[in-house]
């Protein structure tokens, strides 16, 4: 009976020391939603839809606006000028990363009709290979087999509403079971595959004759050996070869998979993208780069999917790097940011029907192509990601190679193809589809 009392009144003093926090906190932070102790507003966000809660959230507080995600409050920036205000003109402010617990887990325990999915799986993958590794692999290779369902895995498993709730609540990675321990059962497996790889090239090393990015990443520890403050370490260079291949490989076979979906279920699109190959490229040479700029329906094409799909709706995480006055509210140092990319990629006012795919909206009245500022899927400022110029490569000469020796048809019929993300949390998850490819 004792016991139970001191339990309650335990309890009510957290709750009520919880409350006394998230006030003091809220004091000049922007507004947003009344926190529950402890659990913050992750009962008010859908995690399975993360952008169309911000949506909602935007209407009532304004384009900057505090959630909290468990006890700790994030400022979310929605909309183009808020973005665009803190990244580019704040800069300098936001460019800190936002703690993603998962991944933290990963350093600190760790260390580390046919389905395209699987080809359009291994060829960015190769491409990523050939660059840390110098060599590319054989489609039917186990070892990178084995390596491409992982890296197909972690995807689907960030994507989940369970590990949104984990990164809230860090506490449940260490004593919950979930699908979060499979995430860190993969990470441990990727950075044992990344340690033998560099201790291979560490055997085989010609400091002349550098072949691969590990290389020149030994070469560079080599040269920094009697710097203390050195970043080129063994344990930087396992991180970064890893960041590399989740980050260059299933982001763009995602978009690759999005973009056959968009072109199988809006044919006439396609048509005029075949239309300006056999214009600009014909039937007996591979594209090219260069041969982007004198194709402006392709290239706005290519942007519409890019935006339409929506591919990392909230990105990663920033923090800011000290304390913060901006729009008249005091952000401390610290504090996650959310920069609401859909909200940007989305603006009604910049591109009319945003719902809508239509390459029109990077065409101007005389069908060339028209940039914009708003065009974001690589965010935006210091923290904007550095495989953008590999990734719009890989995404033209991929498509245009596919469109240039097939035509694209799909075995059931165009009403029925549904282009919905099945998980729309870390990143856009397209529906699985069958696609015939006829040789032209």
């Amino acid at each position: 009976m004792v016991l139970g009392v001191f339990l309650g009144l335990l309890l009510t003093c957290l709750l009520l020391l919880s409350l006394w926090r998230q006030n003091s906190q809220r004091r000049n932070l922007p507004p947003g939603p009344t926190p529950l102790p402890i659990i913050g507003n992750i009962l008010q966000i859908d995690l399975k839809d993360i952008s169309k809660s911000l949506r909602n959230f935007s209407k009532v507080y304004g384009s900057v606006f505090t959630l909290y995600l468990g006890r700790k409050p994030a400022v979310v920036l929605h909309g183009y000028e808020a973005v665009k205000e803190a990244l580019i003109n704040h800069g300098e402010e936001f460019a800190g990363r936002g703690a993603i617990p998962v991944f933290d887990k990963l350093k600190k325990n760790c260390g580390m009709p046919c389905d395209p999915t699987f080809i359009l799986g291994c060829a960015p993958c190769n491409v990523i290979c050939s660059i840390v590794f110098q060599n590319r692999f054989d489609y039917k290779d186990q070892e990178f087999l084995t390596f491409i369902d992982i890296l197909n895995e972690n995807v689907a498993i960030l994507s989940s509403p369970w590990i949104q709730i984990c990164n809230n609540f860090p506490v449940m990675i260490d004593y919950l079971p979930g699908n979060h321990r499979k995430l860190l059962k993969n990470f441990a497996f990727a950075k044992d595959y990344f340690l033998t790889k560099v201790t291979q090239h560490q055997e085989t090393l010609d400091i002349n004759n550098p072949r691969d990015f590990i290389d020149c990443f030994l070469i560079k520890m080599e040269q920094e050996k009697h710097n203390p403050k050195t970043e080129f370490t063994c344990e930087n260079l396992i991180f970064t070869a890893s960041d590399l291949f989740a980050a260059g490989t299933e982001t763009t076979s995602t978009t690759l998979r999005y973009s056959l979906l968009l072109l199988l279920k809006y044919p006439e699109v396609t048509a005029k993208v075949q239309e300006e190959i056999d214009h600009v490229i014909g039937r007996h040479r591979s594209p090219c780069m260069q041969d982007r700029n004198h194709m402006p329906y392709t290239d706005a094409v290519l942007h519409e999917i890019q935006r339409y799909i929506d591919l990392l709706p909230t990105s990663l995480p920033h923090a800011v790097t000290c304390d913060t006055k901006f729009r008249d509210y005091l952000i401390p140092k610290g504090t996650t940011v959310i920069a609401s990319l859909s909200s940007v990629l989305y603006d009604d006012k910049e591109f009319p029907n945003p719902e809508r795919f239509d390459p029109n909206h990077f065409l101007d009245e005389s069908g060339k192509f028209k940039k914009s500022d708003y065009f974001s899927p690589f965010s935006i400022g210091k923290r904007i990601c550095v495989g953008e110029g590999l990734a719009r490569a890989e995404l033209f000469l991929f498509l245009t190679t596919i469109l240039q020796n097939f035509n694209l048809k799909s075995p059931v019929d165009l009403k029925d193809l549904d282009t919905t993300p099945v998980a729309n949390g870390f990143v856009s998850v397209p529906p699985k589809f069958q696609i015939c490819f006829i040789p032209i």
